[in-house]
């Protein structure tokens, strides 16, 4: 027997000793603060708690450690003092997805009871175990500060609870998530629940010559075994292209270590896992494709069509072979890039539960909840109507979380068990399953005039894929668009390849493609103004694109374009740094490319002090549900605090939004609820006659729904030869300065970026520092290593994500360039922030010690 005090109250444990105190606090206890983050590797610090004064990772705590102990969690903190962390923490916008913030929330309070004036280093040690992979840390620690401050002066911290376009309203639902109260999908019980977990594959490519399942059948607590004879519909998968197997056969070949043979329901997850290492199976090993330029030669098939995916090819402004002779300068490089790991703090859950009469409920992460209803249903073999699929905003995705991953296995293992079912990735098979982002391989040949305009550009694109088509094929289609960066180039030969391999399956990630070619292009620009002795501020400026300009497609852009302006306000810290490195970054907003981007909303009045915002996107940390309120304030001009707001994303609201990425958010959805706004106004304003409070015309208005919709069907793809293309109907620029101390370390990043008009001061900044950070690890640190199709890098430790630690100071600079099209002219930055970060790193690096840098990661402290 073991004793001890949990939040004031003495507690007794008698049990396995082994077990962690996160696992006894979450599904013991019912304290659901403390996070699963990484699984016990001590990596994330979103399982912080505090134990006899001192900061713990209760994911590392065995229970046996704990006799006498005094442990405090969120939820047994003084409320007054648990009311000012929280506050503080939204007051900042450090709270972005939310998943790590109780963490954070529990180290801060440690560390304010030993100190009430901690310095920003202070701050930085003692947060050192924590983790965030959106907020890029600067919020966090002006948090900290806020809130000694607070306690100090005994002075409250006020709140902006209701607030419409260009001000900083508290991000919705922050207060709950900051206090570990607004339940992410593992924190979610129903009654009758089991637990699944899935059987990978322990090879990269491989025969599959049999599955033997009876071990695991006959564990105590199994309550089925699942395989691929047990989906009733269609096995494959694909947000494209449907060459994802949700399970393999057996006699058929594994494409990579992530595919799944096999499933386990159990009464718990324990007893799941166990069960899936019992199943045996037999294999025909088989040599691996693993190299890109080896698999275009198809001598390994990892698919039977070939190992070519797409191509995208276009040319413009004549020969280019003609257009480089002619030039007076011209550099030649190939670039190569890294697989990277989305590194969200929250791993992949799923839950099902039936829905009378015969459906299924799936509750999901995903970023496209209607893809997953889609896919769901031909698995179930079911119409679409009978699946409903309800987002649980998530903790982070940054595109990780758009191919379907558990939420398949939970609805099948749910239609056969009819009962509610949660399926969870551990941290180690996150990483193995799900997509990442490419690794490319880009030859390019950059030529100028002696004037120092640019003159043409040839870039030859090769990205490893991996074994699934995923969205590869418009991953490099991507990036054969942005080729040319935010520059305009009369003559640009373009060419890339998407290429199967038997690698992890590479997808969308933030900044899809573009990140990879603007670290090619930019450097090159660098390399092209030494050659001709210009200066590197101005030479950009001299062909940075503008109105008339054309991209590397050709289309010609109208109004909106404001990268000039970004590097206008970057110039002095640019001019008056040491060692300044300088990049542009340009990057589409919507999917364009000929595909179809549309956004529908509706306002439903639910009674005179209760309205619904319905859409079908998914919050994963950027604040799109905040800005709907902000949008709804400023266009009907009701106070937030006077009602009760609620928004949710499921699909039996039938209110399309496509999948969340392509930074197409803030623009499709706030201009789809601009328009219900504007119907609700209306309506509110014919009933002014009627004299009463606002209160009672929405009660007079109860019961209706006002609907809006943006739809976008007149984009075209690059390569089609389409005279005057329009590839997408906006962009967002940036201009980016990495200035590096005498050590050759990151001292300050300093970021222009064009948003159109700023929604939400706060979120736009914080988007913006996120970004930054992962745009330094991208240079520096991050990449999931793999040797010959299999894992060397399992462990989150291992990824090399930035830590509190790692954080320079961060200035960013917003400049408002309207774009005619946007919701009160606003533009997405979802992913820009990090597009010209690592060049810009790059490129500060030779400045400091003349050495040229080719490939990423460099593998060098960011600081």
């Amino acid at each position: 027997m073991i004793t001890f005090t949990l939040n004031t109250n003495s507690t007794s444990f008698s049990g396995d000793e082994t077990l962690s105190l996160l696992t006894w606090l979450r599904e013991d206890q019912g304290i659901l603060s403390p996070k699963n983050g990484c699984s016990g590797q001590g990596a994330c610090g979103a399982c912080l708690v505090e134990i006899n004064g001192k900061p713990a990772l209760s994911c590392r705590t065995p229970m046996k450690k704990l006799q006498g102990a005094d442990i405090v969690t969120i939820e047994g903190m003084d409320p007054e003092l648990k009311d000012t962390l929280a506050r503080a923490f939204v007051k900042k916008g450090a709270v972005q997805c939310g998943f790590c913030t109780p963490g954070f929330l529990s180290r801060t309070k440690i560390l304010l009871a030993s100190t009430l004036t901690p310095s920003p280093d202070e701050i930085k040690k003692a947060l050192s175990a924590n983790t965030c992979r959106c907020t890029g840390y600067a919020k966090i620690i002006e948090a900290v500060l806020l809130a000694a401050e607070s306690i100090r002066k005994k002075k409250s911290i006020e709140l902006l609870d209701s607030a419409g376009v260009g001000k900083s309203l508290s991000k919705h639902d922050a207060y709950a998530m900051a206090l570990g109260q607004r339940p992410f999908i593992d924190d979610m019980r129903f009654g009758g629940m089991v637990h699944g977990a899935l059987r990978f594959s322990d090879h990269p490519r491989a025969r599959v010559l049999a599955i033997h399942t009876e071990k695991a059948r006959n564990l105590e607590g199994v309550i089925r075994v699942f395989t691929s004879k047990d989906i009733p519909g269609d096995r494959m998968t694909g947000i494209i292209h449907q060459d994802w197997p949700m399970m393999v056969h057996e006699g058929e070949d594994t494409r990579y270590i992530g595919d799944v043979l096999a499933g386990v329901a159990a009464r718990d997850p324990e007893t799941a896992r166990k069960a899936c290492r019992l199943i045996e199976v037999e294999y025909e090993i088989l040599e691996p494709v693993t190299d890109p330029v080896e698999a275009l030669t198809d001598r390994i098939r990892v698919h039977e069509k070939g190992n070519l995916l797409t191509t995208t090819e276009f040319v413009r402004g004549g020969d280019i072979d003609t257009g480089l002779a002619a030039s007076d300068y011209v550099v030649e490089r190939q670039y190569t890039t890294q697989l990277v790991e989305h590194a969200f703090i929250e791993p992949e859950t799923a839950v099902a539960r039936p829905r009378s009469p015969d459906g299924i409920q799936i509750f999901t992460q995903s970023q496209g909840i209607y893809e997953d209803r889609h896919t769901i249903a031909s698995i179930l073999d079911m119409p679409k109507e009978q699946v409903v699929s309800t987002l649980v905003p998530c903790g982070g995705a940054f595109g990780g979380k758009e191919d379907l991953t558990v939420q398949g296995h939970a609805a099948l293992y749910c239609f056969h068990l009819k009962c509610p079912v949660k399926v969870s990735l551990s941290r180690e098979e996150s990483i193995r399953m799900h997509v990442k982002r490419h690794p490319f391989i880009m030859t390019y040949r950059l030529g100028c005039n002696k004037d120092g305009r640019l003159t043409a550009l040839s870039a030859d694109i090769i990205g490893d894929t991996g074994a699934y088509a995923s969205l590869g094929g418009e991953v490099l289609n991507r990036a054969a668009g942005h080729a040319a960066g935010g520059y305009h180039v009369p003559a640009v030969q373009v060419r890339s390849r998407a290429v199967y391999t038997n690698n992890l399956p590479a997808g969308a990630m933030r900044g899809f493609g573009v990140n990879q070619v603007t670290f090619a292009m930019e450097c090159l620009m660098d390399e092209l103004c030494e050659k001709g002795g210009f200066d590197p501020w101005q030479f950009r400026y001299d062909n940075a694109l503008d109105k008339g300009s054309m991209t590397a497609t050709g289309q010609v852009l109208g109004d909106g374009v404001g990268l000039k302006e970004c590097l206008l306000a970057i110039k002095a810290e640019y001019d008056n740094a040491r060692y300044p490195g300088l990049a542009l970054g340009i990057k589409n907003i919507g999917f364009g490319n000929g595909l179809i981007d549309e956004s529908e909303a509706a306002i439903e009045v639910v009674s005179g002090r209760k309205l619904i915002i319905h859409h079908g996107w998914t919050e994963m940390g950027q604040g799109i549900d905040t800005i709907s309120k902000q949008i709804l304030k400023e266009v009907v001009g009701l106070d937030h605090t006077d009602l009760e707001i609620q928004v949710v994303s499921s699909t039996d609201s039938e209110v399309i939004g496509g999948t969340t990425t392509a930074s197409r958010g803030t623009f499709l959805l706030g201009n789809s609820l601009l328009t219900a706004a504007q119907k609700l106004k209306t309506a509110i304003d014919d009933l002014k006659e009627s004299h009463g409070s606002i209160h009672a015309h929405l009660e007079l208005l109860k019961g209706q729904k006002f609907e809006g919709r943006w739809f976008c069907d007149w984009t075209n793809r690059p390569d089609k030869g389409v005279e005057n293309p329009q590839t997408h109907f906006a962009y967002g620029y940036a201009a980016q300065v990495v200035c590096l101390d005498d050590k050759g370390r990151v001292d300050r990043v300093v970021a222009a970026h064009d948003a159109g008009r700023v929604i939400n001061p706060n979120l736009f900044e914080g988007q913006i520092q996120g970004a930054v950070m992962m745009g330094l690890g991208y240079a520096f640190t991050e990449e999931l290593a793999l040797d010959k199709g299999y894992l060397t890098t399992d462990k989150m430790v291992k990824l090399g994500v930035p830590k509190i630690k790692h954080m320079p100071d961060i200035v960013v600079k917003a400049v408002e360039v309207k774009d005619p099209k946007g919701p009160f002219g606003a533009k997405g930055v979802g992913e820009i922030g990090l597009v010209p970060t690592a060049p810009a790193a790059i490129n500060a690096l030779y400045r400091f010690d003349k050495k040229r840098r080719y490939s990423l990661p460099i593998r060098q402290k960011i600081r």
